[in-house]
């Protein structure tokens, strides 16, 4: 029972090979009868068929009895299997003995190269009155895109400023080159290239856009800051904590002149994202200081005389009003927030600030109140005598209160008309790189 079950299993994992090779040979049923005749118009048919395909130039065919013997050599491996297949279809023969061996020779080798190179050559001479016409015709529609780019108008009138100018030209001129691509394909027939540049370009443009994704939103940033046009030239804003006076807006970045006349660049990127404060939009603006007086003083006296006094100064708007109020109690006495507002276009910011602080620090103590004094002193255990505590010291006679002024120092804006005037002169040297236009609206 055993050698049964294993026999039949043998058998069964014989079968496929059994008709693997059996599919490589002819099928049917063998006549009895030997001819000749047969045996030679086989050998004739077969030498035939081999003629007329390229690659079996070397191969001998011989037929007896109906079995085929072929021998030579052949370029391609593949060749020596599609023998096979093509000689067991011809009626009559009985087996097939395939002895055809791939050829190793050089010359052999290399001589279908040089045909095939020969038979393109004579195709590309035959297409060169072809070639002509698609590259003439293809220079024409590129010259065409370019002179249209090239030209002021209409891009300068349809564009808010001169980068998105530049950008429409760029568009007219690629979309001008891929349309004399195509025509020029369509010319010599070869418009299913086009689907290949396509995919490539596209495969290609999207490997470029990962490598150069901070350029590239750089670029949209620039775009939209051109458009949005958030600042002008000569305003003082502020941005991440970097502060001056706008000198420029380029296509990759926007460049202040600091307060200390140094540049600074930052990348049109962090400026879309970033929180811009802009000093210049309004002309009025507020000065703000605080002073410390004496615990002892009257409060609201001393704030309405300090709301005077500042009220009072020539450079100070009387609208919006001065104001004052009380910041803070502190052990050294009380604190008071004092602001006023001026024309920044007329007065300097710095130097108003310092005179209000000035004239309200004199009308304090003209009204015999002192400023707070923070100083602290520090007594150590066992040190010094009780004749020298603070309480034994002579009080000094207190100073003679200084008379208000009635005039006040030079607080016109000199030094921002200074910077103002770097800036327009460094803009006039590079005015042609400036994304700003006064003219536009802002956002």
């Amino acid at each position: 029972m055993r050698r049964i079950l294993f026999l039949a299993c043998l058998l069964l994992t014989l079968a496929p090979l059994t008709a693997t090779a059996q599919d490589t040979q002819p099928s049917g049923t063998i006549e009895t009868e030997n001819n000749a005749s047969t045996d030679a118009a086989i050998a004739v048919r077969i030498r035939e068929i081999l003629g007329q395909l390229d690659g079996y130039a070397d191969v001998t065919v011989q037929v007896n009895s109906g079995i085929v013997t072929l021998r030579g050599r052949t370029l391609d491996g593949e060749a020596i299997t599609r023998l096979d297949g093509l000689v067991s279809r011809v009626a009559g023969v009985v087996a097939i003995e395939n002895e055809v061996v791939e050829s190793t020779d050089l010359v052999e080798r290399l001589n279908p190269a040089v045909d095939r190179f020969r038979k393109r050559m004579e195709q590309l001479v035959a297409f060169l009155p072809l070639l002509v016409v698609a590259a003439m015709v293809f220079l024409v529609v590129a010259f065409i895109g370019f002179l249209l780019a090239r030209g002021r108008w209409p891009w300068d009138r349809l564009a808010p400023n001169a980068f998105i100018a530049d950008i429409y030209r760029q568009i007219v001129r690629l979309a001008f080159l891929v349309g004399a691509v195509v025509i020029a394909l369509d010319i010599l027939n070869a418009t299913a290239l086009l689907g290949t540049i396509l995919g490539a370009a596209g495969i290609i443009g999207l490997a470029i856009g990962f490598a150069v994704r901070d350029t590239v939103e750089n670029f949209i940033a620039s775009v939209l800051l051109s458009i949005r046009q958030p600042f002008r030239p000569n305003d003082a804003i502020e941005i991440n904590g970097d502060e001056g006076k706008v000198i420029r807006l380029t296509s990759r970045a926007t460049i202040l002149l600091s307060w200390d006349g140094n540049h600074i660049r930052i990348p049109n990127s962090t400026v879309f994202k970033s929180r811009i404060v802009n000093f210049s939009r309004n002309k009025e603006r507020r000065i703000l200081f605080q002073l410390g007086l004496d615990p002892d003083c009257d409060y609201a006296a001393m704030r309405k005389l300090a709301e005077e006094t500042v009220q009072a100064l020539p450079f100070v708007l009387d609208t919006p009003a001065a104001s004052v109020w009380i910041e803070d109690l502190t052990d050294s006495g009380v604190v008071l927030t004092i602001t006023g507002w001026i024309d920044q276009n007329e007065t300097s910011l710095l130097l108003s600030r310092g005179e209000a602080l000035r004239q309200v620090k004199l009308a304090v103590e003209a009204a015999g109140v002192t400023i707070a004094d923070t100083t602290y002193r520090v007594l150590l255990d066992g040190q010094g005598t009780p004749d020298d505590t603070p309480e034994a010291r002579p009080s000094a006679p207190p100073p003679p209160a200084p008379a208000p002024e009635a005039s006040t120092e030079n607080v016109a804006a000199e030094s921002e008309h200074e910077l103002e005037r770097i800036v327009e002169a460094e803009r006039a040297e590079t005015a042609h790189a400036d994304l700003l236009d006064r003219d536009a609206r802002t956002e």
